[in-house]
């Protein structure tokens, strides 16, 4: 059992990690504790051998990978839950970032994320997603790997301009929309999103992996400059969810998760989502459970979630909200309304109150039930609280199992190669054609001048043949004769 933490009758509230692929939730506004909590069951799946991936959005996560260290607080914390068996530790960690600065860079293809995802990170229109999606199909009938973002640019061009023939099959591809689509991918480069796009990609197993101790390694990717775009960190995660649907075989429920999944800052990932991507976030949360992994969403209110994904967290974890205005207090009476009740504690009130480091716990029990919530203290955990320094960060970068691995990017032949070099072999043809066509032009306005130049000198023949034929017809006249025989005596006074 995974122990989250207790109360001051130290009575231990755990978490069975065979329900762990039930997903769960931890709430609550800013300061009251939520990244500890995290912090805690990290270690605890962890110390079960199950690996774990969870991004850190403010850079304090890194120090899960050191020992915490002594403090009154700490040793007070553990004497009121109750803990016998406590002791400072460190865990296997592997640190991954997007632009490669604080951890092994993270890459997956345009053929991988697929027009859905690639779509709702460009945020297009249904016209424009329309015409990306003919772009993959045809790149797929094509054989044409799609692996950056020149790649999709490569290829929305040349159906730009194949429109005509395209759109007897597809339907209509307009100029406008394609130069839209392509106008957003250079504002996604300029975000720095090209980074994210290439190869080698990621191979979500270097994910799940366990060390030598029978540990699970925590995977932590820093998040502070990928936040300062959050459509492109909703949709990496988004991406990295989708894959382990994908790529994970049926499993059934595990003892214990294959993986566990933790979406931090998850209310960016539903904001402004569309309905068709609302619909699939769902269906990936409720179908992988069937292999083996549990997600648990971070975020501030309960409200955050969609209620069809809400209703598939059966672990829960409210830690304490403020409440100022209506919508607070409605948030506030939501979140206790999804406990099962306590008949010892007002829920509703307590929400507002709890201190930092305390939360409102139910778990599910060894029937998929919820237990009652209980108010809790959690537990402290045995990693350090805050980040590591830089010499300390590189030493772990360097010892860890995929090193070398993504590190360096690699560019083979896709779309934009074979596209150039169809476009390249093309304008060779029509060069050519036009050098053949010269030719032939050439060619006929020979024939036509020496055409020219014999009917012209027939034309003189004739004419000298008409002047003694006529000459001829004259003889039978006396001055005929007489002229003739002038001529002739003329031409053969010699004689």
């Amino acid at each position: 059992m995974l122990l989250i933490g207790g109360n001051p009758e130290q009575k231990h509230i755990q978490l069975n990690p065979k329900m762990a692929n039930r997903h769960g939730l931890i709430a609550g506004a800013t300061g009251t504790g939520k990244t500890v909590t995290l912090q805690v069951l990290a270690e605890g799946f962890s110390k079960m051998g199950v690996p774990v991936f969870t991004a850190d959005v403010k850079g304090d996560l890194s120090g899960v990978a050191a020992k915490a260290n002594p403090h009154p607080k700490i040793d007070e914390r553990i004497e009121k839950i109750g803990i016998k068996d406590y002791e400072a530790d460190t865990n296997p960690v592997i640190f991954w970032d997007v632009f490669g600065k604080h951890g092994h860079p993270v890459r997956t293809t345009i053929s991988e994320m697929g027009p859905i995802l690639l779509a709702n990170l460009l945020e297009l229109n249904d016209t424009q997603e329309g015409v990306l999606h003919i772009a993959f199909d045809i790149a797929d009938e094509q054989g044409l790997l799609l692996l950056d973002i020149k790649d999709v640019r490569a290829m929305l061009n040349w159906v730009a301009d194949n429109r005509k023939e395209i759109m007897r099959e597809y339907g209509n591809v307009s100029p406008q929309s394609v130069a839209a689509i392509v106008r957003k991918l250079l504002v996604l480069e300029n975000a720095g999103g090209d980074q994210f796009f290439g190869e080698p990609a990621l191979d979500i197993r270097d994910m799940m992996r366990i060390d030598h101790t029978g540990k699970g390694l925590i995977n932590i990717l820093h998040s502070k400059e990928l936040m300062l775009n959050p459509r492109i960190y909703s949709t990496f995660l988004l991406w990295m969810l989708s894959e382990l649907f994908e790529e994970l075989e049926e499993v059934g429920d595990p003892d214990k998760p294959r993986l566990v999944f933790f979406f931090d800052e998850a209310h960016l990932l539903f904001k402004k989502a569309p309905k068709a991507l609302l619909e699939r976030i769902e269906q990936v949360v409720r179908l992988i459970r069937s292999k083996g992994v549990g997600v648990f969403f971070i975020t501030q209110h309960p409200t955050d979630i969609p209620e069809g994904v809400l209703g598939q967290l059966g672990n829960r974890i409210q830690h304490a909200l403020r409440a100022f205005t209506p919508k607070d207090f409605k948030a506030v009476k939501t979140a206790a309304e999804t406990f099962r009740p306590n008949p010892k504690l007002d829920s509703e009130e307590l929400i507002t109150t709890l201190g930092v480091g305390e939360a409102l716990v139910s778990v599910l029990d060894e029937k998929g039930r919820p237990s009652i919530v209980e108010q809790t203290l959690i537990c402290p955990p045995e990693s350090r609280i805050g980040p590591l320094n830089a010499k300390e960060r590189k030493k772990v970068r360097q010892s860890s199992p995929v090193a070398g691995l993504y590190d360096k990017s690699v560019d083979r032949e896709s779309a934009y190669e074979v596209l150039l070099d169809k476009e390249k072999k093309l304008q060779e043809r029509q060069d050519r054609e036009m050098k053949e066509a010269k030719k032939r032009r050439e060619a006929e306005e020979k024939a036509k001048a020496a055409a020219k130049k014999k009917r012209t000198g027939s034309k003189r023949q004739t004419n000298s043949e008409t002047f003694v034929k006529t000459l001829i017809r004259t003889v039978s006249s006396g001055i005929g004769r007489k002229l003739v025989r002038g001529i002739l005596g003329g031409l053969l006074g010699g004689k």
